[in-house]
């Protein structure tokens, strides 16, 4: 394959680094605390609301120029920073993406074909393209759409420069990212995700490896690879078609059925049914959202096997709770049919630490989304050219 290889390292939780001109973004992949406050804050936030930005970001710069963090979501298709002048912005500890001092930035104009490719544009009597987007969670960012030279690191050492790069400059940016966020990085499959700009450079290809939530260890972080250094291979790779729906900004796939010990849950609408594609695989949902009858089912499997005393949560968040901690019981494993590829989740990905001395299952009712809590200590790569989303049982602390 003649194509860049990026494998990006980084101490504690930076995943890859990009250059705005004068102005350094670093991504950071959803990461969580390892402290019992924030791990429990950050739990009972994620299942009220069904994106999360998770709160652990580790910051860096290059040179002498300015940061900030951005979070990678496989479920967004479009790059968007909070910019200078700020009309409405939530709060941000790290200086805002000022355009006027970059050399490269410009604004699209609405006659541009750009400005009508990418979804919630609009122009109004405006002479340059504005967009809108809008996340399951409220959040909400607004601004010019523009484009801008992007530079990442690669394996090689030496940077690599992508010029004109469309992104979203937000000065109308509402919601509950942390303040050290300053916006978010799609790498979904729309036409405008940092993914499918990159395009042939990466091949189509781009795999992450999360960290578990409790994990201690201080100088280890989640991984974030595109190109040849993305491709996961070797024993006990199992691989599932991407199914292409509208619209094309997610990853679906199709999930057949569930096991909870050797208890099967079926999953509705699976290939056999001939509906393929039914769940959305995500970085930026925290936790594992099924559809009702689904969640039912599982629910109940998991309860004729674990013999502990049930309790309720004092959130009312989730459905289904215990008074243990994750360390003194033995969870049963749930493994995920998806079509071809069987993937073990074991109790660190299927159930949290809530609160001290409660362990909930986390998942919810509602929807069909393979959240990042699912992934952890999954090597997760996707393929865009064999059209593929492969999974192997990694210890990511140690990638």
């Amino acid at each position: 394959m003649n194509t860049l290889s990026f494998l990006i390292l980084s101490f504690f939780s930076l995943c890859f680094s990009i250059s705005f001109s004068h102005a350094v973004v670093v991504l950071v992949l959803n990461l969580f605390t390892a402290t019992p406050q924030n791990h429990h804050s950050t739990i009972v936030n994620a299942a009220h609301r069904s994106i999360i930005r998770v709160n652990h970001f580790y910051k860096n710069s290059l040179a002498s120029t300015p940061e900030s963090t951005v979070i990678p979501n496989t479920g967004s298709d479009i790059v968007w920073l909070q910019c200078e002048p700020c009309k409405q912005c939530y709060n941000q500890t790290t200086p805002k993406f000022n355009p006027s001092k970059s050399s490269s930035y410009i604004n699209i104009p609405c006659s541009s074909i750009l400005c009508h490719s990418v979804r919630s544009t609009s122009c109004n009597d405006q002479i340059f393209c504005e967009y809108t987007i809008n996340y399951g969670d409220d959040s909400h960012s607004q601004g010019d759409l523009s484009v801008e030279t992007l530079t990442l690191d690669s394996t090689t050492g030496s940077p690599v420069s992508f010029p004109k790069t469309v992104i979203g400059c937000g000065n109308n940016n509402t919601g509950r990212l942390e303040v050290q966020g300053s916006g978010i990085v799609g790498l979904g499959g729309g036409p405008v995700s940092l993914i499918t700009q990159l395009g042939s450079s990466i091949g189509g290809e781009f795999s992450y490896c999360l960290v578990p939530l409790d994990n201690k260890e201080s100088n280890t972080t989640s991984k974030l690879s595109f190109g040849d250094a993305a491709v996961v291979s070797g024993d006990n790779v199992v691989s599932t078609p991407i199914i292409k729906k509208d619209p094309s900004v997610y990853y679906v796939l199709t999930l057949e059925a569930f096991s909870v010990g050797n208890k099967r849950v079926e999953f509705g609408g699976s290939s056999e049914d001939g509906d393929e594609g039914n769940i959305i695989i995500d970085s930026g949902t925290t936790l594992m959202v099924l559809p009702a009858d689904v969640y039912k089912n599982l629910e109940s499997a998991v309860v004729d096997l674990v013999k502990l005393k049930r309790v309720d949560d004092p959130y009312k968040l989730f459905g289904l709770c215990y008074s243990a901690t994750l360390d003194e019981y033995d969870f049963p494993l749930i493994t995920a049919h998806f079509k071809g590829a069987d993937v073990e989740l074991h109790s660190i990905s299927t159930f949290t630490q809530a609160l001290d001395g409660l362990v909930c299952l986390a998942f919810l009712p509602g929807g069909a989304i393979f959240g990042n809590l699912a992934q952890q200590n999954l090597l997760v790569g996707c393929d865009l050219q064999q059209g593929t989303v492969s999974f192997k049982p990694t210890d990511c602390t140690k990638v």
